[in-house]
């Protein structure tokens, strides 16, 4: 019985690992700037595994609250890896007692050319945060921006 155990233990540890890397996109420019990566694995999918980063516009008609914004693991609302493109799709509520509120993040994202595989992606992002406010009749204020991005994969 012991050996049986013994050897299934010596054939698990000899398989190999799941290896685990990481993603990163960053942009600063046009009142923007921001900074979101997290750990993924190699294989199972890829699934994140932990994820962090901020947001801030510089935008005086935008909340405060809402013009810097962190963002973890469970604000990852869709997310996409291949060895051709990286997205990213990150939305985060405002909490607390103040009207409804929402910062929305989107990362489009296409291996450079001749780069498929090797781990670096450029593209386009689009911030939208938007704030139910009663200053504008309840209609609520949104602001967008977009840009490029640039983000690293391994």
């Amino acid at each position: 019985m012991r050996r049986g155990i013994v050897t299934v233990l010596v054939v698990l540890a000899s398989q190999p690992a799941f290896a685990s890397g990481g993603i990163n996109c960053s942009a600063d420019a046009g009142g923007v700037t921001f900074d979101v990566g997290g750990d993924v694995t190699h294989g199972m999918g890829g699934p994140l595994f932990s994820f962090e980063g901020t947001v801030e516009i510089a935008d005086k008609a935008v909340a405060a609250d809402l013009g810097k914004t962190a963002f973890a693991r469970e604000h990852v609302a869709q997310y996409w890896l291949d060895g051709e493109e990286l997205r990213l799709l990150l939305y985060r509520e405002r909490e607390g007692d103040k009207p409804h509120g929402y910062v929305e993040l989107t990362i489009l994202t296409k291996a450079r050319p001749g780069d498929e595989g090797e781990g670096f992606y450029d593209g386009r992002y689009e911030l939208t945060v938007f704030d139910m406010t009663d200053e504008n009749g309840g209609e609520g204020v949104t602001a967008k921006r977009d840009g490029e991005v640039a983000c690293s994969a391994e």
